[in-house]
């Protein structure tokens, strides 16, 4: 097989795009993508859908593919340093949505999405474990995942309060990247958020990172909270991005060679509340 620099050449440039999941839109005072991408067709160039295999896809989502417009598919249902959880019934539901939404290609958080058995009704999102160990099961992960789909599989640095492990996040992703021969989907506000808890400053451990793997960049909202003493950020989702972000995410569009794709995680606000961020991401990415 080619190696991952020579593969990512082949990958489409999406541009900059807005994620969703399941009922997102239906919410009170959510965006509406599509009113977005009419007046704005530079903040919706494709769209993110987020996907619990047994869900599927809701109508807007459906709407959205069926107009031909790309997509990326984002897993929010699989452990991937678990091999038990690359089961055969997944897959195949896996391979069927895959076939719905023709996405450019696969990626998601990756971390501990449930504990035992898959339940749909689950949705706990926790960090790996940051040691070498689980870097390298979750990099036989990703290898076993596009195996098994023939698609890149681009994994995400996940949220979290709280950290273990003696790697540095960006170490620990950097290792699941190298052995597993994959790109990343770099979300600088969940850098943001490590840095932050951790007590590192915003660029800690980036100029080791392998930027040129990076493919696709998340930028979000993110609330600094103090709670019984310890100071963390929330993950909003929100238009108020942390100057952490946007220090993080301009290092890394200078270094990202392979960059293709920028999402702004903004379902959950008004459709003209979102346009500044979406300027400010286009004049950083030079788009």
């Amino acid at each position: 097989m080619p190696s991952f620099l020579q593969r990512v050449r082949a990958l489409p440039r999406l541009g900059v795009g807005v994620s969703t999941e399941y009922g997102a839109a239906r919410v009170d005072g959510a965006l509406d993508v599509f009113a977005l991408a009419a007046a704005h067709p530079d903040c919706a160039q494709f769209m993110e859908v987020g996907v619990e295999v047994d869900k599927g896809f809701d109508d807007d989502a459906r709407r959205w593919i069926d107009s031909g417009r790309p997509t990326t598919y984002h897993f929010l249902d699989v452990n991937l340093d678990d091999e038990l959880d690359l089961d055969a019934g997944w897959l195949a539901g896996l391979r069927a949505r895959i076939g719905e939404s023709r996405p450019a290609w696969l990626c998601g958080d990756a971390g501990l999405w449930h504990f035992g058995v898959r339940d749909r009704a689950h949705m706990l999102l926790l960090p790996p474990i940051l040691s070498d160990d689980a870097a390298s099961a979750m990099a036989r992960g990703v290898a076993r995942l596009r195996e098994a789909t023939g698609m890149e599989v681009l994994p995400e640095n996940p949220p979290g309060a709280a950290f273990v492990g003696d790697l540095h996040l960006l170490d620990f992703f950097a290792r699941v990247a190298e052995r597993a021969d994959t790109g990343l989907l770099l979300d600088v506000a969940h850098l943001a958020m490590y840095q932050h808890v951790t007590g590192r400053s915003p660029l800690d451990g980036l100029d080791a990172f392998p930027c040129e793997r990076v493919v696709e960049v998340h930028v979000a909202g993110g609330l600094v909270r103090d709670v019984a003493g310890f100071s963390v950020v929330d993950d909003t989702h929100g238009t108020d991005v942390l100057d952490a972000t946007w220090q993080i995410f301009e290092a890394v569009c200078a270094r990202a060679t392979n960059l293709k794709a920028v999402v702004f995680e903004c379902e959950r606000n008004r459709t003209d509340a979102v346009v500044d961020g979406f300027d400010r991401i286009h004049r950083i990415w030079g788009q």
